[in-house]
């Protein structure tokens, strides 16, 4: 075979995926919040687009641009300056546009047929708050921080001196509230004395609340001892020995208290009864409330889900911009451009609505009885069996599910959340890892003064009709923060 150059010419097909195409995956998996911001964004950048006022429904994309502006007819429309990127769009985000029709008119309409399959009463694109009224949690002052309460009390109290070192000790305060950095360390930093920073650290600890500033936890709970009068000989030794206390070894803590079984019990309760974290009280940042993308009510026999128009966008064009502005050739293409930008938000938006409320309502579908009776009756689902039911594909579940919660007569929950892997079950559909950990939460709460072991807890499971091992037990109970039968007889004894 002679090694000559030479040139050939393939044919070949790839899938080539426009910014647009990212974009509009991207979409999918953005929080209500996030959509906020991006859509503020766009219109700030696009002038042809608005927001909307009434409708929370995107509006469909207008008719022809030149139509709008009264221009040449020879120019292209808007929908053709999509071009194949709107159909490409459809495919890659399992979408049908031509399926599908994009007016509402009104918050009422609700979207019937393939939606609202499967039994379900149907399903809505509009919910019942209309967004539009104040939000009256802006008007609210915000809470301070640590630092902030810290700082405001010592520029109040202090003066000189004293208060430079205490404001460099509450820099190195955790949110917990205790000395994130040693006092040796701050002292050789800033050239002080120890002694002089160990004054500053004792003023500090006056602040409230009481215990911030302590360097270790027994510090911390004779902080609040002292500031509730109670720090005597026999509560400092107690506060000393408090891996004694966590063994429950009450009968060496009686010993060296010199107390007896009474004195003993009073003192625990008191112990228990202080704050081991006293920073936590207090926000490091700023809290925001979740709100639901998606609510379900019953309705009839079946359920009614509908998208929470407070977070829907409202999308318009800006007819007024564009007839004015459209005269001339140049304006005309740049308008065009941003009349094609825009057409594509507007559709990739109300497609981002639809694909939720799709995949939302296979999940209600198949999760019926917790809706019905509740997290003991959570099924073990996965994206797969939810992507296949609906016809999409695995990473669109995720995406849309991702950053997305439902609101129902249960509580507030993620999406995510009624996906979870199962163990199997006498019936033989299994059942979902949540619903093992209610059955659990169930029996321990209730073993009263005989303590539950764990296998115990796998006969017991097993009578209810669970296949599972010991140690999946032992797993899911660390898992809700539930002790051990040795610790929770431990606490059973100290009077918890």
């Amino acid at each position: 075979m002679a090694l000559t150059p030479r040139l050939d010419l393939r044919q070949s097909q790839s899938l080539v995926m426009t910014p647009q195409l990212q974009q509009a995956i991207k979409l999918l998996a953005l929080s209500s919040l996030e959509i906020e911001a991006f859509i503020a964004e766009e219109i700030e950048r696009n002038p042809v687009l608005d927001a909307g006022g009434g409708d929370p429904v995107a509006e469909a994309p207008v008719e022809d641009f030149q139509q709008a502006a009264n221009g040449d007819s020879n120019e292209r429309a808007s929908d053709e300056v999509l071009g194949n990127d709107s159909h490409a769009a459809s495919d890659t985000l399992d979408v049908d546009f031509n399926a599908e029709t994009f007016h509402h008119d009104a918050p009422s309409d609700s979207v019937n047929g393939a939606d609202g399959m499967l039994g379900l009463t149907g399903s809505a694109l509009s919910g019942g708050f209309d967004g539009d009224g104040p939000d009256f949690d802006s008007f609210a002052a915000r809470d301070l921080n640590l630092r902030e309460h810290l700082m405001a009390q010592a520029g109040s109290s202090l003066r000189g001196r004293q208060l430079f070192l205490v404001q460099q000790i509450i820099e190195q305060i955790e949110p917990t509230g205790y000395l994130g950095e040693d006092l040796l360390a701050v002292a050789h930093r800033l050239g002080t004395p120890l002694d002089e920073m160990e004054i500053a650290l004792t003023a500090l600890q006056r602040f409230d609340p009481t215990g911030v500033g302590a360097r270790n936890l027994s510090e911390c709970l004779a902080l609040q001892a002292k500031e509730a009068d109670r720090y005597d000989p026999c509560m400092a030794k107690l506060i000393d020995n408090l891996d004694l206390v966590a063994k429950g070894a009450f009968d060496q803590l009686k010993r060296m208290c010199r107390v007896d079984d009474e004195d003993l019990r009073d003192m625990l309760i008191e112990l228990r009864s202080y704050d081991p974290k006293p920073g936590c009280r207090f926000e490091s940042e700023d809290s925001r409330a979740v709100t639901p993308d998606i609510y379900v009510t019953p309705r009839g026999p079946g359920w009614a889900i509908e998208l929470n128009s407070a977070n829907l966008p409202r999308l318009l064009i800006n007819r007024s911009y564009v007839a004015e502005l459209g005269q001339d050739k140049a304006t005309k293409a740049w308008l065009n451009d941003c009349m094609a930008d825009a057409n594509w938000l507007i559709k990739a938006m109300d497609q981002r609505q639809r694909t939720i409320v799709k995949v939302a309502t296979e999940i209600v579908k198949q999760q019926d009885g917790f809706f019905r009776r509740g997290v003991a009756h959570l099924r073990p689902l996965t994206l797969r069996q939810v992507a296949d039911a609906i016809e999409m594909h695995e990473s669109t579940v995720s995406r849309v599910t991702s950053n997305k919660y439902l609101h129902c007569g249960r509580g507030l929950f993620d999406l995510k959340y009624f996906f979870s892997s199962g163990v199997q079950s006498a019936d033989g559909e299994g059942a979902s890892a949540e619903a093992v950990k209610s059955h659990i939460k169930s029996l321990i709460e209730a073993e009263g003064v005989k303590i539950l072991s764990d296998d115990t807890l796998v006969d017991l499971l097993t009578a209810k009709g669970f296949d599972i091992a010991r140690r999946t037990v032992a797993k899911y109970r660390e898992a809700m923060g539930i002790g051990s039968s040795v610790q929770r007889r431990r606490q059973k004894k100290m009077g918890r």
